[in-house]
């Protein structure tokens, strides 16, 4: 006797059922969705297999559902029944309320109920289906006849009323009818459009393009193309289009027509031609500007357009920032847009194009020009032209200009190239004073750029730490013993190699970052000075480091605070620093700057007057300057190298000295080669001397040898 199912049996056998039939049914249900309709049937099933008066009649129901969820596939009802013989008294089956005997009887019986209402359901569903397919034949024929009249009557209202300009045209070219909007298009002059071949409407700024792709629709090889036209109109105006020819075919597929559907852009065109020369062209000149003027250079200047050599003139105007910031922009506009006429005279040859590229700043481009001269005389006449002042709301302006030319070929130039040469020539004639011109040459490009890179590569430099320091000895001249040693800055450039102070000087003076540099160069001098004096390196006699200053450095308002807290950090007295000043910054500084030189010589901090003799002292200066030291310039002394020496530099350099030692300041000679040289000076009354003669600069490792 089998056991009494679990309360789960109905679960188990729809999940049974699903994974037999599912694979064999075309229903759009997913498979939890179908497990679900087959549980439903399930329940179906097992009250009919327990009902006390037994009926198999919902079987037949459950055969329909089957159908109805589209389980239609030839092996669909073989597994329904095999799945309900095999598992629906096994899962559903009560022993207690039903007999084995009975409950396959039944299990049977309803097999039969499931198949019959499964073959009644399909038959059914099939005769629809028929029925459906000659219905729908009947009614296409019908429908059939109706569209095509429709159609036709569609497409004539379309054709005629459509807002687009529609012609069709045989494969010949020949028009065949147009609509009414096409017709207005040109003017309402229908017999000026019908009739006529689309071979003859050319116009001279048609794209080659165009003709080609109209030959190959005419020939079946392309089915449609889409250009933008120019058409002559009766009136001689022009009529821009939107043009998009397609080919028609027959049912056989052979070509039969050409249909042009027609838009006119001409308004559309000619607002984007005033867009396009407002974003091309200064509002204030109405000169072409930047974008125009680069678009036009690289076109000029690509492979295979045409010029062998282009010329280039780069006008900034000379001191237009003052005119801005004292009469006001107003005025400085007016003036803009009077040289531009003044240069417009100038540059209006063939090849030549005239452009705004900056605030103040024109550029006059001439394509292939017969010499290098001829782009010379363009920015000759430009000057010429601006020599006149310019009345500008009452008031005569002085108008200067600075231009750098470019000429040459265009092989292998870019656009960026040509315009920074032409910039860098450019500042080099404003650098020479301005109101004038200047021809490109590479080497002065190369150095410029150079001077660029180091200045851009300076902060850097300083960060990671490519500065160092060499000594050059200073000589005591009573006996030649070891004084001190002037430090010397130098760069180790990781492209350039080691630059002397003459490369980067200038540059760190003009971006502000000598004032860093310096109060490293002084941190590193005072350390090693300590360092020699532990060491013990010149005797009894503390050896002293000598430090140029800028003027820069000079009216940096820390500058005493800075060596203060330098020499107190590496424990060196102020007696052993000697700071050297330019002759050339310490005359022409005020009181003001002379100031902190004032208290560093009370704290005992040497001060040198370097290079003496190339910024004209005179007694007064001397006498009213902070300087203890005075540093002879070289080019008094190189009379003194030859045998017998240059009296007059003899006489000049006596007189120095004795007018030094008046002034109680010490004499110190740069620039000593030779042991003549040395001898005359040291009988001159000179105190110290540095050069070639005792030791070139070095590492500091090397001082204590030099001498």
């Amino acid at each position: 006797m089998r056991p009494s199912p679990s309360s789960d049996g109905p679960r188990r056998f729809a999940t049974l059922w699903c994974r037999a039939v599912y694979p064999a049914t075309a229903t759009s249900m997913t498979r939890p969705e179908f497990e679900a309709l087959l549980l439903d049937l399930t329940g179906r099933l097992s009250d009919a297999l327990h009902a006390p008066r037994f009926d198999p009649d919902p079987a037949r129901a459950v055969g329909e559902a089957l159908v109805a969820a589209h389980c239609t596939a030839p092996e669909a009802l073989p597994s329904v029944l095999g799945v309900i013989d095999a598992y629906l008294l096994l899962h559903c089956g009560d022993p207690d309320r039903l007999s084995p005997e009975e409950g396959r009887t039944r299990c049977a019986r309803l097999q039969h109920a499931v198949s019959a209402g499964f073959a009644k359901a399909l038959q059914e569903r099939t005769r629809a289906e028929q029925e459906a397919v000659s219905r729908a034949a009947l009614t296409a024929q019908a429908e059939i006849a109706k569209a095509l009249h429709e159609s036709e009557t569609r497409f004539r209202a379309v054709f005629k009323d459509a807002p687009l300009g529609i012609g069709i045209a045989d494969m010949d070219g020949e028009i065949l009818d147009i609509n009414d909007a096409l017709a207005g298009m040109f003017g309402g002059f229908e017999q000026h459009v019908g009739g006529r071949n689309v071979l003859s409407w050319t116009h001279p700024e048609d794209s080659p393009e165009v003709w080609r792709m109209q030959r190959e629709l005419m020939r079946g090889e392309r089915e449609h193309y889409q250009v933008e036209k120019p058409y002559h109109r009766k009136d001689g105006t022009v009529l821009w289009t939107n043009l998009t020819v397609s080919l028609l075919r027959d049912a056989e597929g052979r070509p039969r027509y050409m249909l042009a559907m027609v838009e006119d852009v001409s308004e559309r065109r000619l607002l984007n031609l005033r867009l396009r020369y407002q974003a091309t062209h200064d509002a204030l000149t109405d000169l072409p500007n930047r974008s125009l003027f680069f678009e036009r250079l690289e076109q000029t200047l690509a492979p295979g357009s045409g010029p062998a050599r282009i010329g280039l003139c780069y006008l900034d105007l000379d001191g237009f920032k003052a005119v801005n910031d004292s009469l006001g922009h107003a005025v400085g506009d007016q003036l803009l847009i009077a040289v531009a006429e003044r240069l417009q005279s100038c540059v209006s040859g063939p090849g030549q194009m005239l452009a705004r590229i900056g605030g103040d700043e024109f550029v006059a481009l001439v394509v292939d020009p017969p010499t290098a001269e001829a782009v010379i005389e363009v920015a000759r006449h430009a000057l010429e032209a601006l020599a006149t002042p310019v009345d500008v709301g009452g008031r005569e302006l002085m108008v200067r200009a600075s231009i750098g030319i470019v000429e040459g070929a265009t092989r292998h130039l870019t656009s960026a190239e040509v315009l920074r040469s032409a910039d860098i020539t450019m500042y080099r004639a404003k650098g020479e004073g301005g109101n004038r011109y200047a021809v490109a040459d590479p080497d002065s490009d190369a150095r410029a750029i150079s001077r660029h890179h180091l200045t851009h590569h300076l902060p850097a430099a300083l960060k990671g730490a490519e500065f160092f320091i060499e000594y050059q000895p200073l000589v005591k001249m009573e006996d030649g013993s070891l004084e001190g040693a002037e430090a010397l800055v130098r760069w180790s450039h990781p492209r350039h190699g080691v630059l002397g102070p003459d490369r980067f000087i200038p540059l760190a003076e003009h971006t502000g970052l000598i004032v860093p540099l310096g109060r490293w160069v002084l941190q590193e001098a005072v350390r090693q000075a300590c360092q020699w004096q532990v060491r013990g390196i010149g005797g009894t006699r503390a050896l002293k480091v000598n430090v140029n200053l800028s003027p820069r450095q000079l009216s940096h308002p820390e500058l005493v605070e800075d060596t203060v807290a330098v020499l107190e950090e590496a424990g060196l007295p102020p007696s052993s620093l000697c700071l050297e000043v330019t002759e050339t910054a310490m005359i022409s500084a005020d009181e003001n700057e002379l100031r902190p030189l004032r208290e560093l010589a009370e704290l005992g901090v040497g001060i040198a007057l370097d290079d003496f003799g190339t910024g004209y002292s005179n007694l007064a200066n001397l006498r009213r300057l902070p300087a203890t030291t005075l540093k002879l310039d070289r080019s008094f002394t190189q009379g003194l190298q030859r045998d017998p020496a240059d009296p007059v530099d003899l006489k000049i350099v006596e007189g120095i000295v004795s007018l030094a030692h008046t002034l109680q300041l010490s004499v110190t000679v740069e620039g000593v080669e030779t042991s003549a040289q040395a001898e005359q000076l040291r009988e001159l009354g000179c105190d110290s001397a540095q050069g070639w003669y005792y030791a070139k600069p070095g590492p500091p490792e090397r001082l204590p040898e030099a001498v």
